[in-house]
């Protein structure tokens, strides 16, 4: 029953959604931002569960992966259901922040585009041949909803910090999506999807991901000469140490749960400590 549970919460990707939420929560926390949060929050939350359902949905022949394929395969009814219910509840909230319908329109097109070439159809499937860099997209995607937005929907905190936090976040999720790209490059290579990572020797693919790392770290550095402490700081470098503890492990061992458990959840790791220990 344990499982059956565990597998529901990750598998119909109700953990990243929370993910996702927790890292809007810091980013407003710590950017100071001042606009309508928990109807944000809920908005994040439903895209999220819409996007990452239809995406796999259609990725129920991906061989990366096992439990998670499985599942998938079992419980595709369930999929649409949730991308159904998702969706509604993300228009719903689109609307409520219609004034701001540039920047969201950015979002819902950047998350599209990240599943469009798994639909088999033109000219949808015509974007495998064209998209590059899947690793960084997804990166920039995550970044964009979670960090740009906000202080775009604020739009009162433009500054140094704000540029260095999105910066920050970048480089940490794009090393974490380094695995991930790292796990699925036979596929990826089959289904003619092209990714840095994909390309790249086994040394490429580490020097891409340490060089991601120190950039993260160095931004997250710099944010002490913003004005936050080093209390600060030191959390939001935490998730990056693990990462790179991880990392090895990570190109060993495919586990679903040791990826969309683990690695998805230290996104928003940081988050969950500045939730415990306010700074």
């Amino acid at each position: 029953m344990f499982k059956y549970i565990f597998d529901l919460f990750i598998f119909t990707s109700t953990w990243i959604a929370g993910c996702a939420m927790l890292m809007v929560w810091q980013t407003n926390l710590l950017m100071h931002l001042e606009y309508d949060v928990p109807a944000y929050l809920v908005f994040v939350f439903c895209s999220t569960l819409c996007s990452y359902n239809f995406h796999w949905y259609l990725s129920s022949d991906s061989t990366s992966e096992n439990a998670r394929v499985r599942w998938t395969l079992h419980h595709k009814t369930l999929h649409l259901v949730l991308c159904a219910i998702g969706g509604i509840g993300a228009a719903w909230f689109f609307i409520h922040f219609i004034d701001h319908w540039f920047w969201l329109c950015g979002a819902v097109l950047l998350t599209f585009l990240y599943s469009a070439p798994k639909i088999r159809y033109k000219p949808f499937s015509w974007l495998k041949k064209i998209a590059v860099g899947k690793t960084i997209f997804l990166a920039f995607v995550w970044m964009y909803v979670t960090t740009f937005l906000p202080i775009a929907i604020d739009d009162t905190q433009w500054n140094s910090a704000s540029l260095l936090f999105c910066l920050h976040r970048f480089f940490l999720i794009y090393a974490i999506c380094i695995p991930f790209d790292y796990r699925d490059r036979d596929y990826d290579k089959k289904e003619g999807i092209r990714s840095l990572i994909t390309h790249l020797s086994e040394r490429g693919v580490n020097i891409i991901f340490a060089f991601s790392l120190v950039l993260f770290a160095a931004t997250g550095i710099a944010l002490y000469w913003c004005g936050y402490s080093w209390l600060t700081v030191a959390l939001l470098l935490a998730p990056g140490c693990i990462v790179w503890a991880l990392f090895p492990v990570a190109k060993r061992n495919f586990s679903d749960y040791l990826y969309y458990f683990v690695l998805d959840g230290l996104m928003m790791f940081s988050s969950l400590l500045m939730l415990l220990l306010p700074v």
